[in-house]
């Protein structure tokens, strides 16, 4: 057995089902044994970076590994973008690529990387992007290094792994003789149960001293499949739930007890929840920029934060919690539960302010779609278990304030490290690992003009995701920013090709829609197609997402800039 066909042999046996990966000739091998393999679906993408991403969408909702592979190399270095995404966002990723031959380390032959001689460190730089890189240089050590490997990408917070394979390795003469099946042996990260005692006796006394208690949710708390316990809890203890952009959908944003997102772009029914409690119970969330408007230093002043999180580091960082435990979201919170249901008897109901959304009027006075009533329809239409996907850009900030989800359903951002187009191709992972449920994007067309080329990648494989292109031709969040700061904008203005017909000559559907009963009759026959579909949707320049840099409102916000920018004088 050869060095790829070991590596493949391995990963079927962990339940690997998808490769995405890019050609080379250091990756041939590893391209021959996917060929042949009966369990992993190889999907060769155009660009390799595309693959990277596509990894972190497979991995996004499963419990599985995702996986991408490249050449030596520049293909190699391709990966970058999607590990990174996968190391701020939690998805375990492994990456497998190309390496220079060992024997001719330091002499710059192609594409080599040994960091010798002028020649670039790429284990420095997948060691900074992953949470391990291995060097594969033994044949010998195949199955010992996959197997650390794949347990380290689910270990605590799961993350992205690298192997290095040398081209030495996959010589003909070169065999795995000791191959043997890799474990996969992560326990799960459980509540210590004298720090479940002590947030149950806190949370017990101020439910009974009648506090104000708000549970805030995030994306740690969805990927743990902790949906039904999060209900139990705020149903049971009558406490409002605030959730995060990727909290959405944990539990349908219509519940009496959902008051909303919490975020500089999210709403005022959650600011003003926020700003009345006490007590703020986050759980699976690290209390990002955004969802902190910036940090702000007095975020939590004169209330008591409970931090529930997989990842001690997220107790140390802006804030730091009067009380954190350690665990996996949905062991944490079923512990609490139970916990609570021993301390505290009936609970009253509490005062909940409506989601300003379901209320909200849209002013719209242009000839072009408005950015809110298309993240409405779109919210409106989409089906059961379906997911939404934004990108970096204004159209997130339309999306996870207007598009309203049912339990089930999920919202994603381009997370920290914040790639445009991560999930343009990322959306292609998450339906090849979810066949049945709708996969939609939501793209600013900055954004699918960067990677829009991995169509071609859905068409030949049959991959029928949808995208919506948010076509204003230009980059809006860049413009706003400008203007903020600079108070004027420059080169944030583009011209777009003809993106439907683009779809079309590459054998998707593509529909150019200039209204909204045009973009609905679109969005219908893309879901019942079953192809992969583009939707080039014309909206207006004029439209300003909801945004403050304040929870309490936008003239607060307002007046701390300007009070903030004097200062700085």
């Amino acid at each position: 057995m050869r060095v790829y066909e070991a590596i493949v042999k391995g990963l079927e046996g962990v339940g690997v089902r998808a490769a995405f990966g890019g050609a080379g000739e250091n990756a041939a091998g590893l391209m021959v044994a996917l060929k042949h393999s009966r369990q992993i679906r190889p999907v060769i993408t155009r660009h390799e970076q595309a693959a990277s991403f596509m990894a972190c969408g497979y991995a996004m909702y499963t419990n599985q590994l995702g996986f991408c592979f490249a050449t030596a190399g520049p293909g190699a270095f391709n990966l970058f973008s999607g590990l990174a995404v996968a190391m701020s966002d939690s998805y375990p990723v492994l990456a497998v690529s190309g390496y220079s031959r060992m024997k001719w380390r330091g002499w710059g032959s192609l594409n080599e990387t040994s960091g010798l001689n002028r020649t670039p460190d790429s284990q420095a730089m997948f060691a900074a992007t992953t949470k391990k890189s291995f060097l594969l240089t033994d044949v010998a050590d195949t199955c010992d290094v996959l197997e650390e490997a794949v347990n380290l990408a689910f270990e605590g917070r799961p993350g992205p792994v690298h192997i290095h394979v040398p081209e030495d390795l996959t010589e003909h003469s070169v065999e795995v003789t000791d191959f043997r099946p890799v474990r996969l042996d992560v326990p799960p990260v459980r509540p210590d149960p004298a720090g479940v005692e002590e947030i149950a006796s806190v949370l017990a006394d101020a439910l009974g001293r009648r506090r104000r208690i708000v549970a805030l949710v995030g994306f740690g708390a969805v990927r743990s499949g902790a949906g039904p316990e999060i209900k139990r809890l705020i149903e049971r203890f009558r406490i409002p739930l605030l959730t995060t952009l990727d909290g959405k959908g944990i539990v349908s944003e219509g519940h009496p007890l959902a008051v909303g997102v919490f975020a500089d772009s999210g709403h005022a029914s959650a600011w003003k929840a926020f700003r009345e409690a006490d007590v703020v119970l986050c759980i699976g969330n690290s209390l990002g920029q955004h969802a902190t408007f910036n940090y702000r230093e007095d975020l939590f002043e004169n209330k008591l934060l409970i931090q529930v999180n997989i990842d001690e580091t997220e107790f140390h960082k802006a804030y730091r919690p009067d009380h954190a435990l350690l665990s996996d979201a949905r062991a944490a919170v079923a512990a609490l539960v139970d916990a609570l249901e021993q301390r505290v008897g009936e609970v009253p109901a509490a005062k909940v302010d409506s989601q300003d959304y379901e209320v909200r009027h849209v002013t719209h006075v242009t000839r072009e779609i408005h950015p809110a009533q298309l993240a409405q329809t779109i919210g409106r239409l989409l089906p059961p278990q379906g997911v939404l996907l934004a990108d970096a850009g204004a159209h997130l900030a339309w999306l996870g304030y207007y598009a309203e989800l049912e339990e089930g359903q999920n919202f994603r951002k381009a997370g920290a490290f914040g790639p445009m187009a991560g999930h343009v191709n990322g959306a292609i992972g998450l339906k090849v690992a979810h066949p049945e449920r709708t996969v939609v994007v939501g793209c600013g067309d900055g954004c699918y003009a960067l990677s829009g080329f991995e169509l071609m990648t859905a068409v030949e494989h049959n991959i029928p995701v949808i995208w919506v292109i948010f076509d204003d031709e230009e980059f809006k969040l860049i413009k706003m920013f400008q203007y903020t700061a600079y108070g004027e904008s420059a080169l944030v203005d583009f011209r777009n090709p003809d993106f439907a017909s683009y779809a079309r000559a590459c054998g998707a559907d593509g529909h150019r829609v200039e209204t909204l009963d045009e973009f609905e009759e679109a969005f219908r026959a893309a879901l019942a197609s079953g192809r992969p579909t583009l939707i080039d949707a014309k909206i207006t320049r004029w439209a300003v997402p909801h945004y403050s840099p304040s929870p309490d409102g936008l003239i607060h916000g307002l007046v701390d800039m300007l009070e903030d920018r004097f200062r700085g004088q």
